[in-house]
């Protein structure tokens, strides 16, 4: 029986993995969960797995959540350190890290500091911290397994060889549900619409991040931290059906890749069972599913995403953070119709531009550079909110 721990549980992440969960009760046991503000689905859960401990984002949040359970004998904590004591669990084999955004980086990197093994889906943390994550890791001696579809497509791929022997590693992208559109287009592109991912259902922040490609750029990131392979070894293709889900191109000229229908619960159950699998029920697949696989180069010219994450990856230290935290408020400030779609780039490249990058040797490093790219990419926007 493996205890894990779900940071975000009520996100798009985290209810799938308690949908695998559900399929194999005898193998896993929720130890804690970890929610910002959807109290009626954590309230739900909490029901339903009976954890130890939960966490909500502030303390009228925690008031709120125990009158919704109504006595039921739960431990539950707010805030930062309340996230902290839910990622060090001592029952807790595995921690699921789900938060979005920079907010799962001090949670992540708690558990990862006490020697808890992660299934990482928040990649913001590799993106904005990579080299002090990884450097803790190895200290702790524990385990980062992703769980987004593209890297543990490169997870599996890469376990078969050893890394002397790679070429490349090319990251898929679905290209959005603008691959076909023309930069003019672009201009006139509504939240509706970027809202509308062809292939996979999401949350909203990374879904527009799917549809800029700047998930891509921070899975560029992500990859080499991950898989200690440098940035001209790591090129993205566009793959409209989302069936092959990343490749590694080896020196002999062989290729070796992942498919599957999309279905995120299918790398989250990886994730959870490794270095075992566990059977998934679903429909049986078909010659008809795999039948129209197709590649295509990125148009850098419309999506200029790739070429400033890459960038942030060159200069490293805080340039990363600055990456991420400014695409995190022009992106808030796109869905609340306060900016353009094509402005979102435009802010993050200019905050990038405006920042004196320096080197980042703790978390306090990374945020101090996190909070200055927030206050200026709002002072951009002229948007306030979160």
């Amino acid at each position: 029986m493996k205890n894990i721990s779900i940071l975000g549980s009520t996100g798009s992440i985290g209810t799938q993995t308690l949908e695998v969960v559900d399929q194999h009760p005898d193998k896993f046991r929720v130890s804690g969960l970890g929610a910002a503000t959807n109290l009626d689905t954590l309230a739900g859960q909490i029901k339903k797995y009976s954890p130890e401990i939960v966490s909500v984002i502030d303390q009228s949040h925690a008031i709120m959540l125990s009158e919704k359970l109504n006595g039921n004998n739960v431990e539950i904590v707010w805030g930062e350190e309340g996230y902290k004591l839910l990622a060090t669990l001592e029952k807790t084999d595995l921690v699921v890290s789900a938060m979005v955004g920079a907010s799962g980086l001090k949670p992540t990197f708690s558990a990862i500091k006490e020697g808890k093994n992660v299934a990482l889906a928040n990649k913001e943390s590799l993106v904005i911290a990579g080299e002090i994550l990884l450097n803790e890791s190895s200290g702790s001696k524990c385990r980062i397994i992703p769980v987004d579809s593209e890297h543990s497509a490169l997870f599996q791929a890469l376990d078969l060889n050893g890394s002397e022997f790679v070429k490349r590693i090319i990251i898929t992208a679905s290209g959005g549900p603008f691959r076909d559109k023309s930069i003019t287009d672009l201009e006139r592109v509504t939240v509706k619409s970027a809202l509308e991912h062809p292939t996979w259902k999401m949350g909203a922040k990374i879904t527009i991040d799917s549809a800029t490609l700047m998930n891509k750029g921070f899975e560029v990131i992500e990859a080499k931290w991950l898989f200690n392979i440098p940035a001209e070894k790591i090129d993205v293709w566009i793959h409209p059906q989302s069936i092959v889900h990343s490749m590694v191109e080896y020196i002999d000229g062989s290729f070796i890749s992942q498919l599957s229908v999309p279905d995120m619960k299918i790398p989250i159950a990886y994730a959870l069972s490794y270095p075992d699998r566990v059977e998934l029920s679903g429909r049986n697949i078909n010659p008809a599913d795999f039948s129209n696989l197709s590649f295509e180069n990125v148009d850098k010219n419309k999506f200029q995403s790739l070429r400033l994450a890459k960038s942030a990856l060159m200069e490293g230290g805080t340039m990363p953070a600055v990456l991420n935290a400014s695409n995190e408020i022009a992106v808030q400030a796109f869905l609340n119709k306060k900016i353009k779609f094509t402005d979102i780039m435009r802010i993050v490249e200019k905050t990038m531009q405006d920042h004196n990058s320096r080197s980042a040797k703790t978390i306090d490093d990374i945020f101090d550079a996190d909070s200055w790219a927030r206050a200026y990419a709002r002072t951009i926007t002229k948007y306030t909110g979160e």
